[in-house]
């Protein structure tokens, strides 16, 4: 009977531990639409068995920038989410502005730097601390297809270069169709562009101009000509662009209206949310002329400074389950990435996640791992703001020339660094 009593009395002791250090917190992303909302819940629900709440704060927007215009309101009134999706040099700006936390205590216990590359390990550090928990992988320069729409306009296979790719698309316009599905905002424009310029510039011309800033790169012939290459893809779209989010365009190429679309691998996700095969229902191949290339973006979670220690144990649980390689699996897949550790295997993954492991695999080997600007990977968000405005101004004005389009580029960027 005693031996009865002390079990119930260790289960309603550790029930009653488990219980103090059990938390709310509120988790600010921009995981909306159906694949990433999909992804998200799945975080949410690892994290709730273990006995914390998510308090859901997610903010549409495909690029975050709404959900980061949100976050300063928050902070700057002394309310800041304890989680909250930031990527790139951006958790360098929080972290030194004092703004988050540091979870260094998992990350050893765990030894993450065991399988995390150096690259995107110091993405999620400040001042040689971890504040911040990577996620996954994306490559940015994809090109999806429906090879339905592109039998329909008899081409044999996705396009290699941009003369093949005009080629293509006045076949395609011909046989009815849109050849290339877009948003007009402009973080999808700089996606665009960002690929076009890579492709024609290759890595170094790339990390140049879109990381050292250097003048002479942001008006060189070569980003003269990108910009140029970037022009002409308007004509390849439909009159109805302003104001589309990605995955509208996405559903465009999904449902036979559109035959292609240049746009990160979390289009992946919508894909797979509406049950097609990938190989067979849809087409994955890096954007012409960026099949060496590799234009990332790491999401994160970074970890907000608090003093209650049931919300920093649920920070702690959250980072090692994000890290965790049954999470890292299943997370990928729906997201559409790749895991951000390179221990996990992708035997179980489809045709697109593992050509993306080759590519990232290759590019770190050569000289084609490069940072997105467009998604918040390689400036700061001033300069990346100031990048923004000037292409997205030049894709929407007809009579803005190319070389008018360079000079105001190194103009912006010199006033905004």
């Amino acid at each position: 009977m005693k031996t009865i009593h002390a079990l119930a009395a260790g289960a309603l002791l550790a029930a009653a531990v488990g219980q103090a250090h059990a938390a709310e917190i509120e988790v600010l992303h921009w995981w909306t639409s159906g694949g990433e909302a999909k992804a998200a819940n799945m975080l949410k629900q690892k994290l709730e068995a273990k006995g914390h709440t998510w308090k859901d704060f997610a903010v549409a927007g495909g690029g975050g920038d709404s959900a980061m215009t949100v976050l300063k309101s928050r902070a700057i009134s002394g309310n800041p989410p304890a989680v909250a999706q930031i990527k790139g040099p951006l958790i360098q700006e929080w972290g030194d502005m004092g703004f988050l936390g540091n979870i260094d205590k998992i990350a050893k216990e765990e030894n993450w730097d065991s399988f995390l590359t150096p690259q995107l390990a110091a993405y999620n550090k400040v001042d040689g601390h971890y504040a911040a928990v990577p996620v996954n992988i994306h490559r940015i320069n994809w090109l999806w297809a429906n090879p339905d729409v592109l039998e329909k306009a008899g081409i044999d296979d996705v396009p290699k270069t941009w003369d093949e790719f005009f080629a293509d698309a006045k076949k395609i316009r011909e046989a009815g169709f849109i050849p290339l599905a877009h948003g007009g905002q402009p973080w999808q424009d700089a996606t665009v562009f960002e690929v076009v310029m890579m492709g024609i510039g290759g890595g170094d011309f790339y990390r140049k101009a879109f990381v050292e800033l250097d003048p002479e790169a942001l008006t060189s012939d070569t980003m003269i000509e990108s910009l140029k290459t970037f022009k002409k893809l308007r004509s390849t779209m439909d009159d109805n662009i302003a104001g589309r989010d990605w995955n509208i365009a996405t559903s465009m190429v999904i449902n036979g209206k559109a035959a292609m679309q240049i746009m990160g691998d979390w289009a992946k996700g919508e894909f797979t949310a509406a049950g097609l095969t990938a190989g067979e229902d849809y087409l994955c191949e890096a954007a012409p002329m960026t099949e060496h290339m590799f234009s990332y973006n790491v999401d994160s979670f970074a970890m907000f400074k608090i003093d209650d220690e049931g919300k920093q144990q649920a920070q702690q649980d959250l980072a090692s389950l994000i890290l965790s390689k049954d999470f890292q699996t299943t997370f990928n897949k729906a997201k559409g990435s790749i895991p951000v550790r390179l221990d996990v295997p992708l035997d179980s993954f489809d045709k697109c996640a593992k050509a993306s492991r080759k590519a990232f695999d290759a590019a770190s080997e050569g000289n084609g791992l490069v940072p997105s600007l467009a998604h918040g990977m390689a400036v700061s968000a001033s300069v990346q703001g100031a990048v923004f405005d000037v292409i997205t101004n030049f894709f929407n004005d007809p009579e803005m020339s190319a070389e008018t389009a360079a000079k105001r580029l190194a103009s912006a960027v010199r006033a905004a660094s």
